[in-house]
């Protein structure tokens, strides 16, 4: 299994999440060495991405260099790869890089590669919606809806237009909630003022959910209440309602309790509904026995080793532990503790506790609800909190400046302040011109030369 000489390390540390990053500052502090691999040498704080699709913050402010991070800590080595393979008989990892295989050797293996989105055994629907797990795909969704709100200012197509101005989100879970809210406030204080023949009423969203509530996790007074403001700003909140099929210009609804089955057309249909593990989760499951549940989800034990490895760890959203939510503190919490039993502070095999220290989600400007206990929140006081909350885990004094500044233009005006509005006019295919180019008779010496289209937006 790869070369015959490689290699090794005390830990190797197989992503760059919440739970990564975790793992990596406890053993820097200690100065236990570790190599950290990962697809991309950015840590990402996925709660904001929703912030970047909608012009917010700039994906700089919420991706953060991993070298740059524990750059301080003398004992890391961060290296950009993919983990392919793992050898929990050896003790050795393969991945990729640079176009070529190397083998790592490790005395503990730590995994928190996270999870992407899930679409039921409908993958066909990853190609026909945005996702938002990852800067790419936030910097995608934000050129589509620039683009929607520039064709629906010129086109002459009634028609057309409306659709363009209908955006479907499917799942109200936080991610689903928080782009329902800002494409609507989007409408009504960016677009509405830049654009003179758009206003907030032309504007469509519609979040769909097949629960009975808005952010099910809550519940109770505090899913009522996001589902009431969300309603008040003029989102059409559509529950108990399963989406059986989409296609490039609409998605079609089923209500199973009435049976009623209706279409929405929509050039921009946001999928937001459930998550599976990485691939790597799959790797483990297969070298180590573990058991997986839905969605590919590693079923660890309570001190997070994976099946028969007692060496090997997995974290954060690629796995399922007592039902605890697949959320930031969760990994990070995990994290601490699978660093805590390699550095021998605590004893291996030790039993992990999760500590909740609260939930909250953002639904528009000047409203969010927050549960810490039993203490709910909702509103003005919610949203200050929250604002709070995710500027203490901002990574670094200058990304927090720059997004309070950013929250500032946004929330408190009516910039976005990172909504670059440059665009590109694309080439006109062939056969697509005016009528009066098109009866035109062309040169015969003329070439018939296919152009590919330049990009829609820079």
């Amino acid at each position: 299994m790869g070369d015959a000489e490689f290699d090794r390390t005390d830990v190797v540390i197989v992503g760059s999440g919440f739970g990564a990053l975790a793992t990596a500052k406890k053993l820097g502090k200690a100065g236990t060495p570790f190599v950290l691999i990962s697809e991309t040498t950015e840590h990402l704080f996925q709660p904001l991405l929703y912030q970047v699709a909608t012009g917010v913050i700039s994906p700089g402010e919420i991706a953060p260099s991993v070298r740059a991070i524990l750059a301080k800590y003398p004992n890391a080595d961060v290296r950009l790869g993919r983990v392919v393979d793992v050898d929990p008989e050896a003790n050795t990892v393969v991945y990729e890089a640079a176009g070529k295989r190397h083998t790592l050797g490790y005395k503990h293996l730590v995994a928190a590669t996270g999870a992407r989105q899930a679409y039921f055994g409908r993958d066909e629907f990853a190609d026909l919606t945005f996702a938002l797990k990852t800067v790419d795909d936030a910097e995608k969704l934000r050129r589509q809806i620039i683009r929607c709100f520039e064709e629906a200012h010129i086109t002459t197509d009634p028609e057309f237009r409306k659709n363009l101005l209908s955006f479907i989100v499917v799942g109200a879970g936080p991610t689903g909630v928080e782009l329902a809210g800002q494409i609507k406030e989007l409408a009504q204080r960016y677009f509405a003022e830049s654009i003179g023949n758009i206003n907030a009423a032309d504007v469509t969203v519609t979040l769909v959910e097949g629960a009975d509530k808005v952010l099910p996790p809550f519940g109770g007074k505090l899913s009522d209440y996001s589902k009431e403001s969300l309603e008040k700003a003029g989102v059409d909140v559509v529950l108990n309602t399963m989406v059986t099929d989409i296609d490039e210009h609409g998605a079609t609804l089923s209500t199973p309790s009435t049976e009623e089955t209706r279409r929405l057309t929509a050039e921009t249909i946001i999928w937001s509904a459930g998550i599976q593990a990485n691939d790597f989760a799959g790797v483990l499951a297969e070298r180590t026995g573990c058991d997986t549940v839905r969605g590919g989800r590693l079923l660890v034990d309570n001190d997070f080793t994976v099946g028969r490895a007692d060496n090997i760890y997995a974290i954060g959203d690629m796995v399922t532990l007592d039902n605890l939510p697949a959320q930031s503190p969760f990994a990070m919490q995990g994290g601490r503790h699978v660093a805590k039993m390699i550095l021998g502070k605590i004893p291996a095999g030790t039993p992990f506790q999760y500590r909740d220290k609260g939930s909250m989600a953002i639904i528009n400007r000047f409203r969010a609800i927050t549960r810490v206990g039993k203490v709910e929140l909702t509103g003005f006081i919610a949203w200050v909190l929250w604002l709070a909350v995710h500027l203490v885990y901002l990574v670094g004094f200058r990304n927090r400046y720059i997004a309070v500044m950013s929250w500032c233009g946004s929330f408190l005006g009516h910039r976005r302040p990172h909504f670059y509005y440059a665009q590109t006019a694309e080439p006109v295919p062939a056969g697509k011109e005016s009528a009066a180019v098109a009866e035109e008779p062309a040169a015969e010496d003329t070439p018939d030369v296919e152009r590919e289209p330049a990009p829609a937006i820079a």
